[in-house]
């Protein structure tokens, strides 16, 4: 027995040398080194502190903000360590219901848009957490932000155009908006005079 528990002991401790130890702290290094900025977290700073992250959804509720899709995570929204999708099926009635409820508070948080509401605006994402809307979804809610901060509807409308992403590598996905970039660029716009 002697004979086959020293090598298999040795062997066990020499894996979890390597694969425990040294090639988790190869491949930190390398992230922090090439990537930075991912492997940090994405983080956005704003005037010394950290006002969340490119990589996840944020909830916004004024009607100043440009609102992301809604979060399916527990026990609060847009939770990154409850990650999880609501699994409800359309059918559910419980689906059904959230969607109804949604599009009315759309609809009462800007009665005069009469324009058909974005699906992703009353639908969570697979992981809950998406930082991101489609591009008509922003442009939905520009009436409503444009309105709220006193602003030009063209002057909101070309923001959202500059923090439109295209396809990534130019097929994959959609073009979409990343919410938090969009909102930090809203505070950053010149009010308009009284």
């Amino acid at each position: 027995m002697k004979s086959t528990l020293r090598p298999a002991l040795v062997l066990f401790g020499a894996l979890t040398l390597v694969v425990g130890v040294l090639y988790p702290l190869a491949v930190t290094g390398i992230g922090q080194i090439a990537f930075a900025d991912n492997a940090s977290g994405s983080l956005v700073v704003r005037d010394g502190k950290t006002v969340g992250s490119t990589l996840i959804g944020q909830s916004f509720s004024s009607p100043g903000y440009f609102w992301g899709r809604p979060s399916a995570t527990g026990p609060m929204a847009n939770n990154a360590s409850g990650s999880s999708g609501s699994n409800q099926g359309p059918l559910n009635p419980a689906l059904v219901d959230a969607v109804k409820g949604r599009i009315a508070a759309l609809r009462e948080a800007d009665p005069g848009n009469t324009s058909l509401v974005p699906v992703d605006l009353v639908t969570a994402s697979a992981s809950g957490l998406d930082p991101e809307i489609s591009v008509a979804a922003a442009r939905y809610q520009v009436g409503r932000v444009a309105a709220a901060r006193k602003l030009p509807r063209d002057r909101v409308e070309a923001l959202v155009s500059d923090h439109t992403v295209g396809q990534t590598l130019g097929f994959f996905g959609e073009a979409r908006v990343n919410v938090l970039k969009l909102n930090l660029a809203m505070d950053a716009a010149p009010v308009a005079k009284h």
